[in-house]
């Protein structure tokens, strides 16, 4: 008996249908969750991770926590943390960064630097806009980043 002229197979084909379209016009009325994204900003969850970025200081704003360290450097598995520099300015304690470079291009965002930082100077960014043209765009100094953010 073929599955054309079987009753059975005929009604559970047809219970498979009706199902199917009660889930179809389910979801047909069910509301809109896409976002028209280059028109509408998209909500960014609280534990979302761009890339990272240096956190001020709170009692002095003119400066980053970073001691310039260089854990988050030696720790990188990926060697995204291309250099890291400062200086010892006179008055201080401790070193100040100067320079801090981050090459975004090979950072695979596992948060390991921010995990090993003994000042808690580096956190991740909600940005998640990064796209660009040229790799060099993707190579930041998150010093002067951090002097971008102070300004505004």
């Amino acid at each position: 008996m073929s599955a054309m002229t079987n009753p059975v197979a005929i009604v559970k084909g047809a219970v498979s249908l009706v199902i199917g379209l009660g889930v179809t016009i389910k979801a047909f009325f069910s509301p809109v969750i896409t976002t028209q994204y280059p028109r509408a900003e998209i909500n960014i969850s609280p534990r979302f991770r761009g890339h990272t970025k240096l956190v001020g200081d709170k009692e002095n704003p003119d400066r980053t926590l970073c001691i310039v360290c260089g854990m988050c450097e030696k720790n990188c598995p990926s060697g995204a943390i291309v250099k890291v520099e400062g200086e010892k300015k006179e008055g201080e304690k401790k070193k100040t960064a100067t320079s801090y470079i981050l090459d975004f291009t090979t950072c695979s965002q596992c948060g390991i630097c921010v995990e090993v930082c003994p000042t808690d100077a580096l956190a991740f960014s909600a940005e998640y806009n990064r796209a660009v043209f040229n790799r060099e765009d993707c190579h930041f100094d998150l010093v002067k980043e951090y002097e971008k953010r102070k300004a505004l």
